[in-house]
């Protein structure tokens, strides 16, 4: 009842299906390795979200100046400084996860 109500909510047309389930993540618990490699890719989300977001921000999503600055602060370093520091230098501020949530869903944009 909750998928086909979530999916009728979201308009989703009848022949497509929901293909992932909640028992398809048990392998995310089974071991600790594979569980830390998808908490990778969801902290690559929220930066890559909150990232986006500067450029949302500057009314432009291809705002030159926005552009340079990530490539200044964030590209041209490659791995000579942590990464952490060179998003804090684009961004002003440490990641903020709210962004990504918003894309999902998961809070009101």
């Amino acid at each position: 009842k909750f998928e086909q109500d979530y999916l009728e909510e979201q308009g989703m047309p009848q022949g497509i299906i929901m293909r992932h389930r909640p028992a398809h993540f048990l392998h995310l618990f089974a071991s600790s390795s594979y569980a830390s490699g998808y908490y990778v890719y969801m902290w690559a989300q929220v930066l890559d979200n909150d990232v986006f977001a500067a450029f949302e921000e500057s009314g432009d999503i291809f705002d030159a100046e926005t552009a340079e600055r990530c490539r200044r602060c964030i590209y041209s370093k490659g791995n000579t400084v942590a990464p952490q520091d060179l998003f804090r230098k684009f961004r002003g501020r440490n990641p903020d996860a709210t962004f990504m949530l918003k894309n999902r869903g998961l809070i009101p944009k």
